[in-house]
């Protein structure tokens, strides 16, 4: 049997996913994502992550708007942490 390859777009839209952006950690709900940019809702930027294991970060503060949106193009890296 052949195990079906998900796209990141299967794999993240719909979940709480963080972004270690060139100067930010931003944290929140991928709503979609495009050839340019990933839009995600309920953002937050992660000032202190805390240690890894924790089930949150240590200091995450909301940018008090519906969806937010991010440039590929900044991002070192991204997953589902917390």
């Amino acid at each position: 049997m052949e195990e079906k390859r998900l796209t990141i777009d299967e794999k993240l839209t719909g979940k709480k996913a963080t972004f270690f952006c060139m100067n930010y950690i931003y944290t929140g709900v991928v709503a979609s994502i495009d050839e340019r940019t990933i839009c995600i809702k309920e953002p937050a930027i992660v000032y202190e992550t805390g240690p890894f294991v924790s089930k949150e970060y240590k200091d995450v503060q909301s940018l008090c708007v519906p969806e937010f949106f991010i440039n590929r193009d900044a991002i070192e890296s991204f997953g589902i942490l917390k």
